[in-house]
């Protein structure tokens, strides 16, 4: 039986920003019954000749992006064909763009809630909307951390070219990792408050709950800090990921990592510039490298300096309102199962095993289901999380026991060989190999 919603709509209400505290607020309604609340409160600005200097309308622009991103946290719980917009229709394009998100965005959440592609969201476009995208003077780089390997990798680089930059933390609690306190600069922080209220009083109510492209959310509000800032270029620190199905819904790939492939880097780039402002720059100046690729860069020019104190771990760190001051591996996860294969190859193994209380995961039998999803065997589905290709982790744990053999265990079942070139370099937008130049 198919899913049936007890609403007939969902309304994008209205969005607004105060600029005296730098707080945006985004409004959501199923049928302007169940209403949602999300607060997003932007770094502050030490200038205040750069906040009168912001163009209004770029700036709202980028409010309107986020409006229709952060709304998918919402859309989920009770998800309807029908939606509404009484502020900020979309055109043509941007009903293109959000068919795009609110369906291979949200493919593991219709996956695991069995829905079909026929009962998401329907969005008309309002034919007399025209892009409003304009001119825009800014300059200097903004880099997203999250205290892992890929963005502290980011940075290193950066630092290395000699490439100033400014780091962003977008945090749902109080604090941000300290680990990031040992960048050039101290981050500066997006606070973001879901209407955790709402939601939990929606899930006693029986809301749907899933995955959402929180990669999407989260380069929405850098752009928007970004603007308030001046800035020119919002470099996110994704490497050549995502692109694998887990499994489909009739002709829909199951994607966790959606809004991380390099299509959904390129749709967000065209997005950003036919509606918010060519003259703004988002993507990963990392895109072109394998997680494994990137793995080897952060032995060679990060590990010194972050490799005890870095953590790659949703569980143990980034779940909704978490103490995540100090950056933990909780050993259990896809995510820390898929680190200790990326890093096997690299890092000693007495050393790599250091960061998980001195266990070898590979001998874990709690994690033997994990290590069979991640490396393909037994037709165990690859885990939903943002993981390796398997063949480059089949590749990465063969060169973990070549190279460390005999100190070093083995999975208690037989991994195929692979023949993954890890070191080929994939496709990057232009102006992001002039920041970073690829590393061959």
């Amino acid at each position: 039986m198919s899913y049936q919603s007890p609403y007939t709509a969902f309304i994008f209400e209205d969005y607004s920003f105060d600029n005296e505290t730098n707080t945006a607020r985004f409004e959501y309604s199923f049928d302007g019954q169940r209403r949602f609340t999300e607060v997003v409160t932007f770094t502050p600005l030490i200038q205040k000749s750069v906040q009168e200097a912001v163009n209004a309308r770029i700036l709202d622009n980028a409010l309107q992006l986020a409006f229709y991103l952060a709304g998918t946290s919402y859309y989920k719980c009770f998800p309807t064909k029908q939606i509404i917009f009484k502020k900020s229709p979309p055109n043509i394009n941007q009903a293109a763009f959000l068919r795009s998100v609110y369906t291979e965005g949200l493919s593991q959440f219709i996956f695991e809630n069995d829905l079909t592609v026929e009962a998401m969201a329907v969005f008309q476009a309002a034919d007399s909307i025209q892009t409003s995208a304009a001119s825009y003077n800014g300059e200097g780089l903004l880099a997203l951390q999250s205290g892992g390997k890929d963005s502290l990798l980011m940075a290193i680089l950066l630092e290395k070219k000699a490439q100033p930059y400014s780091a962003l933390y977008i945090s749902s609690s109080e604090g941000y990792p300290e680990v990031l306190d040992d960048l050039l600069l101290p981050p500066r922080v997006i606070h973001r408050m879901i209407d955790r209220t709402a939601l939990e009083q929606a899930s006693r109510d029986g809301a749907l709950n899933g995955h959402v492209p929180v990669t999407y959310i989260v380069e929405s509000f850098a752009l928007i800090d970004a603007i308030l800032h001046n800035e020119k270029s919002v470099l996110a620190s994704i490497g050549s990921e995502g692109g694998e199905a887990h499994a489909h819904v009739a002709d829909l790939a199951v994607n966790h990592q959606w809004s991380k492939t390099w299509e959904a880097e390129k749709l967000l780039a065209q997005y950003v510039s036919e509606n918010i402002s060519s003259d703004l720059q988002i993507g990963s100046p990392l895109r072109g490298y394998s997680e494994l690729r990137i793995a080897e860069l952060f032995v060679e020019h990060a590990w010194q300096r972050f490799g005890h104190s870095f953590s790659s771990c949703n569980r143990a760190n980034y779940l909704q309102g978490a103490d995540n001051h100090t950056l933990k591996w909780c050993g259990e996860c896809p995510k820390c199962a898929n680190s200790y294969l990326l890093f096997a190859p690299f890092v000693e193994p007495k050393e790599l095993q250091s960061l998980f209380a001195g266990q070898d995961l590979f001998t874990k039998p709690s994690l033997t289901e994990t290590f069979k999803g991640l490396l393909g065997i037994d037709g165990v589905m690859k885990p939903f999380e943002c993981v390796g290709e398997i063949d480059e982790l089949r590749l990465a744990y063969h060169m973990a026991q070549e190279k460390f053999s005999g100190d070093i265990a083995m999975v208690p079942f037989e991994v195929p060989v692979s023949e993954f070139n890890y070191k080929a370099v994939g496709a990057f937008q232009d102006w992001a190999t002039e920041i970073l130049p690829p590393v061959y």
